[in-house]
Order: C-alpha cells, then structure tokens, then sequence
C-alpha cells in the first residue's frame, strides 16, 4: 500500500466520504455523524441518502453565502463512544456544524462534547429528552418523546381501548428505556395498567421466552418501543398465537424492521414524524423530486428538514461563525419544512404533529395524525 494512503487512514479514522480540504475559502464544512457499520447502518443509510440530496439540490442552486456545502460524512460504527470519537475528528476537521446523530443514545454521548467545544448539533431523530439537554447548542428536528410517549399513551387507550399492556424494552437503548417510561407513566395515569415491562439487549433476535410471559399475562396492548429488531419480536408474537395489538414507536419504520419480520404483520401501529402519503404540497414535492435519486421512506423528510434548516440558518446569520449560527437555529420561527413547521422552544425541541400509522398485511397506511395535548 502507498505510504501516503497509510498516513491518510490512520489521521482520519472517521471520514469515509471525500477528503478535508483545509482551509478552502469556498467552502462550508458540515458534518453529518451517522452509522456506516454496525447495528444502525442499515436504516442510517437512508439519512445519509436525504442529507447528501440536500446538499446536492443546495449547492445546485449556488450554496450558500455563496460557498458549496462540504458534507464530510463520519461513520460512528453504531456505538456511543465511536459517536464521540466522530465529534471530535469532525471538530478537529474544522465543521462548522454537526448533523446528527441518530439513535438517542449516540447523541447522548456527542452532544455534551460538541456543547462544549460550541459546535451547534442538530440531530434529525433522537427523541430521548435528555440529548438537547446537554446545551444551547444542541437541537433536534425530531418530536421528543414527552410529546411521542404521552401521545402513544393517548393512542393505546382511546383508540385501541387498552385497558392494560406489556412492554417490551430493550435495555441497550436509551430511546427504548425513555420512551417505555414515558408511556409508562402518561399510561397508568389515565388509568391503565402496565402488567410487566420485559427486557431484552441489542442484537437479541430470539424472543420467544420473554413472549410467551407475555402471552400468559394476556395483555391487550403488546407495546415494543424498539428499532429494526422489533420486526423479530411482532413476528414471533404472532406465530405463538397473541392477540393483543401491537404498537411501537418511531424506531419501526426502517428497511429492516420488515426485513427482520414485519412484513408478516397481520395488524400494527407505529408512530412517526412523516410519510410520502400525507396529502400536503410540501410533501407531494420533496417525493416527486427525491423519488428520482433515493427511494423516501418514513426517515427521507427529517433529515431533509434538518438539513435544509441548518443552511437556512446558515443564511440567516450571514456568517459561518458557530456562536451565530447557534443563535439563528434558536430563533428559527415556523420554518416551512416537509414535515410542518418548526419552531424551537427553549431547549432546542420543535413541537409537531404525531403521524400515527396502521400496518395491515405488512402494508403500512396513515391512520390518524394526533396533536399533542
């Protein structure tokens, strides 16, 4: 191997996409930390797909301050500590801004870093309520789970009728044990009854013990606030014969929650941010324009949204110092994006609607879309 590829790999062993080039007058640095490798790589492709579509159609049409956005992509090989190791190459690399991360808990172990070197961070997808509360420099463009959880809650009484429920979580998962608790609390304080929270680990694939205590409990909700694994749990809750309804969060939609089983779901609900369907002009546009480069999923219009909301920001500070971009993001007033309008509170959350969806046959449908309370 050429000594010069040698010293490359080893300065940066991070960076996977397009070379750092220091000091370019032209340009602007923007970093998106995802997962390239490991468990999260998977459904982290498709946020990687929607960020490189709005740099493309951004720097089309000139970029902006008239510089071309430098998207340099960090694989976090789906751990909290590589997410923080990622941080640090990218702020060593000169970004101006992060995008990312996101499952919850790999924005739990960059946000406090990236706080700290005051780099704003925006992460298009981590509910749990404890990532923005790492700093004024940390945001999401995502619902909290607060609003998710209470609105889940709301959903599995009125709606589906439950009258009591088993959780399963898994207890790798900051987004799975924050979201359980949240449920948990808005469900039993409108009288439900939670009968058993069972716990699993990431990379588990075999459910059938923890199922069949469920089973025996007899549940009418099965709540499973998980990610692509949970297509193994509704899959194997079916053959043993359960009939209780089964419900998740904004973790099932990915490509391999049906890989993994759920496109042998007979009847399920999820919720999530967006889907393609919703009869919005905003929508019916970004699917018509990104249709044609990447498949949209449920995950294509957050990381859009985060991207383009960040260039706007960019534009409205007129400048690619961090502190004013931190404060343009924090004064973002109903901006216009795919997925609704998104204004900040004071610690970096939007307040949005909650799409709730009905999977009948392994087809995914809207079902209602809930506001929260």
């Amino acid at each position: 191997m050429n000594k010069a590829i040698v010293i490359l790999v080893c300065l940066f062993p991070f960076f996977s996409a397009g070379f750092v080039r220091a000091g370019a007058a032209d340009e602007i640095k923007i970093a998106a930390v995802l997962a390239k490798t490991g468990e999260a790589a998977e459904g982290n492709l498709e946020i990687f797909e929607a960020f490189r579509f709005a740099v493309e159609e951004v720097n089309a049409k000139g970029g902006v301050l008239g510089k071309k956005i430098n998207l340099i992509e960090y694989d976090n090989h789906s751990t909290p500590i590589q997410s923080k190791l990622a941080a640090k190459q990218a702020v060593k690399d000169g970004v101006i801004a992060v995008m990312g991360a996101s499952w919850s808990s790999h924005s739990l172990a960059m946000a406090p870093y990236l706080q700290k070197m005051k780099v704003p961070m925006i992460s298009p997808e981590s509910t749990n309520p404890d990532v923005t509360l790492a700093g004024d420099y940390i945001f999401r463009a995502c619902f909290v789970d607060s609003v998710q959880g209470k609105v889940l809650a709301r959903f599995a009484r009125d709606d589906l009728k439950a009258a009591a429920v088993v959780i399963m979580q898994n207890i790798s998962s900051d987004y799975s044990l924050g979201l359980t608790k949240i449920f948990a609390q808005n469900f039993t304080a409108g009288g439900g009854k939670v009968l058993a929270v069972l716990n699993y680990k990431s990379g588990q694939t075999d459910f059938t013990d923890l199922l069949k205590v469920a089973q025996e409990l007899n549940p009418d909700v099965l709540f499973i606030p998980g990610h692509a694994e949970s297509g193994y749990v509704v899959r194997q809750a079916q053959n043993l014969g359960i009939k209780a309804k089964v419900l998740g969060g904004d973790g099932w939609p990915c490509r391999q929650f049906y890989a993994n089983g759920g496109q042998d779901v007979k009847e399920g609900y999820y919720t999530t941010s967006w889907n393609k369907d919703l009869d919005t002009a905003k929508t019916r546009d970004f699917v018509a324009r990104y249709s044609k480069v990447y498949e949209a999923t449920d995950f294509s219009a957050l990381p859009y949204d985060t991207a383009m909301l960040l260039f706007d920001a960019i534009h409205r500070a007129g400048s690619v110092d961090r502190g004013a971009i931190r404060d343009a993001i924090a004064a973002t007033k109903d901006f216009d994006g795919v997925t609704g309008k998104i204004s900040f509170d004071n610690h970096g959350d939007p307040i949005k609607q909650v799409v709730v969806m009905k999977i009948t046959k392994g087809r995914p449908a809207i079902f209602k879309i809930m506001t929260p309370d």
